[in-house]
């Protein structure tokens, strides 16, 4: 058995190909957008998009109860596992409006939009130049087959970077970085589509109870006057 995978495996084919693509991925995006995209592997196995969309929706219908009684200011004392949840509560909290909330709310999703965006790009663009890398060994391993001619018995190592670059760059992008940028990116949309739901409940309850004081106002002149 480890003979036959001895025969799959050769250094320069994967150093041509994972490398090469490790290079190219690190030129085409900055540092930070490259440490998002490796930090988001954990998110494949650890990120739960259902449970943390009921959990949101469980805080939200404890901030609206807390509002009824107490008002909006009082939103950042519930209690969530769910950090975007708290930290949109205590904005929700402080902000003097509910346009100012608004405008913070669409600045965030759209922050939090680039910043997925960027990491998943970093593994789409390896999986575009993982098959690249692959051809360019290709042509590497058929150069130095074809220098060797002269010798069928030397023109194996030859032979054998110009294959297995072609199906290491398959592998790359087919198996791993198109994979990885595809679920990624299911995850991100399934993120956004509760977060979004849940800013947009809360700038509701901001301009309800805005609403209730310009009533309450408006009550308070008509009986003074």
């Amino acid at each position: 058995m480890i003979s036959v995978l001895d025969r799959f495996f050769d250094p320069l084919a994967f150093l041509i190909v994972v490398g090469g693509t490790a290079v190219g991925a690190f030129f085409s995006a900055t540092w930070p957008d490259i440490r998002r995209a490796f930090s988001a592997l954990a998110l494949l196995w650890r990120a739960r998009p259902v449970e943390d969309a009921e959990a949101a929706d469980n805080a939200v219908r404890q901030i609206r109860r807390i509002s009824e009684y107490k008002g909006i200011v009082c939103a950042d004392r519930v209690k969530t596992p769910v950090e975007f949840v708290h930290r949109a509560a205590c904005r929700l909290a402080d902000a003097e409006g509910s346009g100012v909330f608004a405008t913070w709310a669409r600045e965030e999703l759209q922050d939090r939009t680039a910043r997925h965006d960027a990491a998943i790009g970093v593994w789409r663009q390896a999986a575009d130049i993982a098959p690249a890398m692959g051809m360019i060994g290709t042509v590497i391993g058929l150069t130095g087959m074809f220098a060797q001619m002269d010798d069928a018995a030397t023109m194996g190592p030859g032979m054998a970077v110009a294959m297995l670059t072609t199906l290491y760059g398959l592998i790359v992008a087919g198996c791993v970085a198109g994979p990885v940028a595809a679920r990624l990116e299911r995850l991100s949309r399934a993120e956004r589509d509760w977060q979004m739901r849940v800013l947009e409940r809360l700038e509701a309850l901001a301009r309800a109870e805005e609403d209730a004081l310009r009533e309450w106002q408006s009550r308070r002149v008509r009986h003074t006057a």
